[in-house]
């Protein structure tokens, strides 16, 4: 299991010794949560502190946009050496732009990710899912972390993996939003590949230790 710690629920007081765990940990990615305010009613960092973490970080960059406009980011989102650019199905008006997108995610040399929020269907997927590198599966509404788990959740990985069978693709399930050790397990048993966590992990009394344990799922 890939484990990608959500940077959200981090001490940022004291940045370089969590980013010091990060690196000594068996996480393989680090998740980034870009919010504007505006597609989420919340406003979290953007790339000064995406750039200073990216010098020190010796794990993958994980960028999940909350955004409206993400297609006006992608060359500043590549300069930052980021891996993955993960963009929400809802902010665009149409299937083409979001595959413009992609493609600019592309043509960048990022991977490319989809992210459905839990009332949009995932059928949706039929559409893009040999066109991305990755599907990220809201558990709960993006806006904040520390949210409760939304057990439907678990059906639509199932879902989504059988999509991904379907369509011979090789799109990665990610998912973020209220990953404890109470769903993890049934998480990966239902399909996903990259498990994102927050506060399960940030506020653990040792995090590289739940990052392990979440690991060898």
């Amino acid at each position: 299991m890939i484990v990608s710690p959500s940077l959200l629920s981090a001490d940022f007081l004291h940045l370089d010794h969590e980013l010091e765990m990060i690196n000594r940990s068996e996480a393989e990615w680090l998740h980034f949560d870009v919010m504007d305010g505006h597609f989420v009613p919340n406003i979290s960092y953007g790339f000064p502190i995406m750039q200073a973490v990216s010098k020190v970080l010796t794990k993958k960059l994980d960028v999940h946009f909350m955004i409206t406009n993400p297609q006006e980011y992608v060359k500043q989102t590549a300069a930052v050496g980021a891996m993955m650019m993960n963009v929400h199905y809802e902010v665009f008006n149409n299937i083409y732009s979001l595959k413009q997108c992609i493609q600019d995610i592309h043509q960048e040399g990022m991977k490319a990710g989809i992210t459905l929020n839990p009332d949009t269907p995932v059928s949706v997927l039929s559409f893009i899912i040999n066109e991305v590198d990755m599907v990220l599966i809201m558990g709960v509404f993006p806006g904040f972390g520390g949210q409760k788990f939304i057990p439907a959740t678990i059906d639509r990985v199932r879902e989504a993996k059988e999509i991904i069978k379907s369509h011979g693709s090789t799109a990665l399930i990610e998912v973020d939003g209220g990953v404890n050790d109470s769903n993890a397990k049934t998480l990966a048993d239902a399909g996903a590949d990259i498990l994102v966590s927050g506060n399960y992990i940030f506020k653990a009394p040792n995090p590289e230790v739940v990052i392990s344990e979440l690991a060898k799922l």
